[in-house]
């Protein structure tokens, strides 16, 4: 019982030094954060911080780290062969990730943005992309669908980005359900 409510402690912790973390990142850089000034703005003690977080750079590497894995797992929970070709229930889950973080993805991705989080990301995404459409499509032209997988990752990306930056107005689903089009459309290119 005392486990669960400390684990019940922690996590409210890191959910507020998350969100000033979030705040802070609105206003600054990242290598302009002290430990001491986020811990005012959650008003917790630096100790505290320290016993969760080696520093504030240590603190954004484990919040990527946890979307990053929230993002591979989305990836595994649904295998090339069980979407025939239609990559709307990826998408879905895909933006109801980024919504579920979207305090977090718009200061990495959209505001000052971590260029090696975002390359991360679109490696994630390429990787499975081009293998996932080398194998539903099968087509040969190799070389033709490392470029679309380029050109989608990146569009993708860039809707994630005007998404977040308007304040997520439309649903996961219809951002979703708009991207497979994007996605469809364009596959005709190398089919």
């Amino acid at each position: 019982m005392d486990k669960k409510n400390n684990d019940r402690r922690v996590l409210k912790t890191k959910k507020q030094l998350r969100q000033g973390l979030t705040e802070l990142l609105k206003e600054k850089s990242i290598k302009d954060i002290s430990v001491r000034e986020l811990s005012e703005r959650v008003d917790i003690n630096r100790g505290t911080f320290y016993l969760h977080y080696k520093n504030i750079f240590d603190m954004v590497e484990q919040i990527q780290s946890e979307m990053l894995n929230d993002f591979h797992n989305v990836l595994d929970k649904h295998p090339s062969k069980s979407l025939n070709g239609k990559p709307l229930p990826i998408l879905i889950d895909l933006f109801r990730v980024v919504a579920k973080n979207s305090d977090i993805c718009k200061v990495l991705i959209v505001n000052n943005g971590d260029v090696a989080f975002l390359n991360q990301l679109k490696d994630l995404v390429k990787n499975r992309c081009l293998n996932d459409f080398m194998e539903v499509f099968n087509t040969g032209k190799s070389q033709n669908f490392e470029y679309f997988s380029s050109f989608i990752v990146s569009g993708c990306i860039g809707l994630l980005q005007s998404w977040l930056d308007k304040g997520l107005k439309e649903s996961p689903e219809h951002m979703a359900m708009l991207a497979e089009q994007m996605i469809l459309t364009g596959i005709k290119v190398i089919q």
